[in-house]
């Protein structure tokens, strides 16, 4: 209860309105991270669901390009054609700040900037399914990073949604609505003490002017 948690002094009193003033003021400010963090969140979901849905396909296709592929040549020709890759991918990882939420930003170059460098062998004793397959890889690795960078984003801001939506229930349940009854509380008191005082001292003022002149003015 109110009662045994709060000292009713206009002292007390101050440093609740303050905390009350911080207590809305960060509420509305919570709230506003919160619906921006849902906003962007859901823009990454429906750019993942895209992202994964072209992946997946260019995969699938790759697959099938290489049984083709392997149907057609032995299994000694293409494991020498891919042995010894031409072309490489360097990866540098980055982040950025949004909404407090430090998500991933994936960098990345190739060794050479020849877009044939891919093919890691000659053309004349490998079959054209072979470069298909290649081909459809090596068009998806720029969706396949960008998957990665929208699902670990997607996984940092559900969980910083989660925890700003706990922040603001506890603001809106628990701690504002506290604050205003131990406000109310300390005022009723107060005022209360105040109409005390008050009362005692026209009772001290009757009892002087009974005493000097034999008169008291009213009866409370």
């Amino acid at each position: 209860m109110a009662q045994t948690q709060v000292n009713p002094t206009r002292m007390e009193l101050t440093r609740l309105k303050k905390k009350m003033v911080t207590a809305t003021r960060g509420h509305k400010l919570l709230k506003d991270k919160r619906d921006e963090l849902m906003r962007q969140f859901m823009e990454l979901v429906r750019e993942n669901m895209e992202l994964r849905e072209r992946v997946e396909k260019g995969i699938l296709s790759a697959n099938q390009n290489f049984v083709i592929a392997r149907a057609s040549m032995t299994g000694e020709a293409m494991h020498t054609a891919l042995l010894a890759p031409k072309q490489e991918v360097y990866l540098e990882p980055d982040h950025k700040n949004v909404m407090s939420v430090d998500i991933p930003v994936f960098d990345y170059r190739t060794r050479t900037p020849d877009d044939n460098d891919i093919y890691s062998y000659g053309f004349a004793f490998t079959s054209s399914d072979l470069d298909d397959a290649v081909k459809s890889l090596a068009d998806i690795l720029p969706d396949m990073i960008r998957l990665a960078e929208c699902e670990k984003s997607c996984q940092l801001m559900a969980s910083e949604i989660e925890k700003t939506r706990r922040r603001v229930n506890a603001l809106e349940h628990v701690i504002i609505p506290e604050t205003q009854e131990h406000i109310k509380y300390i005022t009723m008191k107060l005022d209360e003490n105040e109409r005390s005082t008050q009362i005692r001292l026209m009772k001290v003022k009757d009892m002087m002017l009974e005493a000097a002149h034999g008169y008291r003015e009213k009866e409370y």
